[in-house]
């Protein structure tokens, strides 16, 4: 249907600019109800998309500031690919303590999340050393050299707890700061992962030990490398990947 699905959310619903940052999907800035809004269209299921917003959901009902789905005129989510969204306002982070609330943040949505359901269709970076695919993964598109420079950095992960990870946090469009509060945005790479993977950030922000801040470099390079293969980012993070 396209952005025709917009109708959905009311007569005057309508679109009014691109907005940058959506690679999978198509997201502009919208008006519902005379509010200013987010519309993302992807391809993504229905249970995938049904995932994601119960989860949205659950976050802003335990207080995260995150963009809350906009039910259609009948009470959906969603419709035909598009989720509409609260906006979002704040600016990216700047210091080093801006990027200690990140992390501070971050590890709230990992509290907030243990033993969440995967996404469905997903796969954690665990579960791919014995799995081939996973949504974006496929192993089998890869060099096999590569595959198993992956798995070993996957496998220093292997029995930790998981919880849900949002999956993007060093991208700084990602991330909408004000003076007392830290919203996260764009929860389309957001699965059950290891927690450690989402932190990552500028600076060690997460305060992690030089033993585990290396591991979850390496396993967060793999991937990067395995989600998106075989584009020139992947590549470049795979060469980050220690060989065996």
């Amino acid at each position: 249907m396209g952005w025709e699905a917009l109708g959905q959310w009311g007569d005057d619903a309508a679109r009014i600019q691109p907005l940058t940052g959506g690679v999978a999907n198509d997201v502009w800035s919208v008006r519902v109800d005379g509010r200013l809004a987010v519309g993302r269209l992807g391809s993504r299921s229905d249970a995938d998309l049904a995932w994601e917003t119960e989860l949205i959901q659950y976050l802003d009902h335990e207080g995260l500031t995150v963009p809350v789905p906009i039910p259609t005129t009948d009470g959906r989510l969603f419709a035909d690919g598009l989720v509409v969204m609260t906006y979002v306002d704040g600016g990216p982070p700047g210091t080093r303590a801006d990027w200690r609330r990140v992390a501070g943040t971050l590890r709230e949505l990992h509290r907030l999340t243990q033993g969440w359901p995967q996404r469905p269709g997903w796969r954690s970076s665990t579960d791919l050393l014995h799995a081939e695919t996973g949504t974006k993964v496929d192993l089998g598109e890869m060099p096999p050299e590569g595959v198993a420079r992956c798995r070993a950095a996957w496998a220093r992960l292997a029995g930790r707890r998981t919880c849900v990870v949002h999956g993007d946090p060093n991208n700084l469009g990602n991330i909408r700061m004000t003076a007392d509060r830290v919203g996260l945005i764009d929860w389309d790479e957001s699965h059950v992962d290891v927690p450690d993977l989402d932190l990552v950030l500028p600076g060690n922000a997460a305060g992690l030990d030089d033993d585990a801040y290396d591991i979850a470099a390496q396993a967060s390079a793999a991937w990067e490398a395995a989600v998106c293969w075989d584009d020139e980012f992947s590549v470049k993070r795979l060469a980050e990947v220690r060989p065996v």
